[in-house]
């Protein structure tokens, strides 16, 4: 269960469409001069290098990230490039911010935020980057049950496990629904591999009974390499911020374009 490492698959296709969107809401939910809390249950190391062994091993930023910059995918005002632009300046050219640090782009003094990450090794390291958030070494679904509601009420929690685990897929479903009722007003942000045997349906079938008018958004791309299992990514948003589902159109047909 604490073998996976986000570092092999920093900056990926799947990265650029979930750090697309979940600039879009935080970029709209900080326009308001409201405090907000920011949640994150496996948050990772927070930080990642794109020169680094791991991503060069497997290329995966090299289809994803490197190639939407150098062929212009998102327009130079998308929030995701803001973000992406003062993670470098504080860093280097060659860094990559995971969500903990494209949250803390946006983050205001008076916003609260909290992550939660088990591996012990990428706990470490997030330590040394999200100075902003109080950091718990706990399992996520744990940490976001005792935090909810959170202080403030008007925020955003991300989910974005490794799914190493196939009971993530039968229990998300009710840790959303768990979270809901404790913060109804919260934006709960769930993203997941689409993948060739479909084992994510049954979950996102889940999610739709329970939650028929939370937002959905899916992008298609060929998998990684010869064998790998996951061919698109998924962002389920329950209470999606205003124009969140304009944003997540604009995102797909630029997938679309360059498949």
């Amino acid at each position: 269960m604490l073998s996976y490492q986000h570092a092999y698959h920093a900056g990926n296709l799947a990265d650029l469409h979930k750090h697309a969107l979940l600039a879009c809401a935080l970029d709209y939910l900080t326009r308001k001069d409201k405090p907000l809390s920011y949640l994150e249950t496996h948050a990772g190391r927070g930080l990642y290098f794109l020169d680094g062994a791991e991503a060069v091993k497997t290329g995966e930023a090299r289809a994803g990230i490197r190639r939407a910059e150098a062929e212009g995918w998102l327009p130079a005002d998308h929030p995701l490039l803001a973000a992406l632009a003062q993670v470098r300046r504080g860093y280097g050219p060659q860094a990559y911010p995971g969500s903990p640090l494209i949250a803390a782009h946006f983050l205001r003094r008076g916003d609260s935020a909290h992550l939660a990450e088990l591996h012990p090794a990428e706990h470490e390291a997030l330590s040394h980057v999200a100075g902003f958030a109080t950091l718990h070494r706990q399992d996520g679904f744990q940490m976001a049950q005792a935090v909810c509601p959170p202080t403030p009420r008007r925020g955003l929690i991300l989910i974005d496990p490794s799914y190493e685990v196939k009971a993530d897929y039968t229990a998300i479903p009710r840790q959303i629904g768990l979270i809901a009722r404790k913060w109804n007003v919260g934006v709960i942000a769930l993203w997941y591999p689409i993948l060739t045997d479909n084992r994510h349906a049954p979950m996102l079938d889940a999610l739709a009974a329970a939650h028929p008018h939370a937002l959905r958004s899916e992008v298609a791309f060929a998998p990684a390499r010869p064998g790998h299992s996951m061919a698109g990514s998924g962002m389920w948003v329950l209470n999606a911020p205003f124009g969140l589902d304009g944003q997540a159109a604009r995102i797909e047909a630029i997938f679309r374009r360059a498949a």
